[in-house]
């Protein structure tokens, strides 16, 4: 029994980093609060909401003007002529296209706000994103981040990307050709190692955004 001890105390020894290691595998950080505490985030953000407050009153005052002439039409209607009416009514018509086209163009999917935060925001979530990157290091297989919509996962290790094993699984051979860059290998036999800083590459989410991803999201590097 006395022999026994030491032999358990080394074996101990061996797997507790072991252990260790894969306990510390996958992490998690806030990405709401990361920017909540990032001076330049809300300088953009207050940068960009003086732009909407007054993009929104231009837009406003279109329409405030847009009332008051139809309500002008329906008050001297019983006075004009037909031709007068229809000139009317198609100034009114005119300049609610152009109202809406305003309103498009400030808010649509591809507007000046959405262009705004692009080029304000985007810098920021890189440098974030680099940041969490580095942190990963060869110690974090994925990152998640609990501070945006849907719990995604901002780092992912391709190591351990096993979507080619499911493949096999279910008879299909995964597709190599134009792929070099895929380090998905048919070596998924083998034992796990440790990934390296290299083998790391962004999970990027299989939807489309967002509403673009949302303010708070952080989004890879394009």
């Amino acid at each position: 029994m006395k022999r026994l001890l030491p032999l358990c105390l080394l074996v101990a020894g061996m797997l507790l980093p072991a252990i260790a290691s894969h306990a510390q595998r996958i992490a998690f950080v806030d990405t709401k609060y990361i920017l909540g505490k990032m001076p330049d985030y809300q300088s953009a953000q207050s940068e960009l909401d003086r732009l909407s407050s007054q993009w929104q009153k231009e837009i406003d005052d279109r329409w405030e003007t847009i009332r008051k002439l139809r309500d002008a039409y329906n008050a001297e209607a019983i006075l004009l002529t037909d031709d007068m009416k229809a000139g009317r009514r198609e100034d009114i018509e005119k300049k609610e296209r152009e109202a809406r086209d305003l309103q498009k163009k400030r808010f649509g999917p591809d507007g000046d706000l959405f262009k705004k935060r692009e080029e304000l925001i985007q810098p920021i979530q890189d440098r974030i994103y680099q940041a969490i990157k580095e942190v990963a290091g060869t110690t974090y297989v994925a990152i998640f981040d609990i501070g945006g919509k849907g719990n995604n996962v901002l780092f992912a290790s391709e190591k351990y990307d096993k979507s080619d094993s499911v493949l096999r699984k279910l008879g299909i051979r995964p597709d190599k050709e134009g792929d070099a860059g895929n380090t998905r290998n048919e070596e998924d036999e083998q034992p796990e190692r440790q990934p390296d800083d290299g083998g790391a590459q962004p999970q990027r989410d299989g939807g489309s955004s967002p509403d673009r991803g949302g303010e708070n999201s952080i989004k890879p590097p394009r």
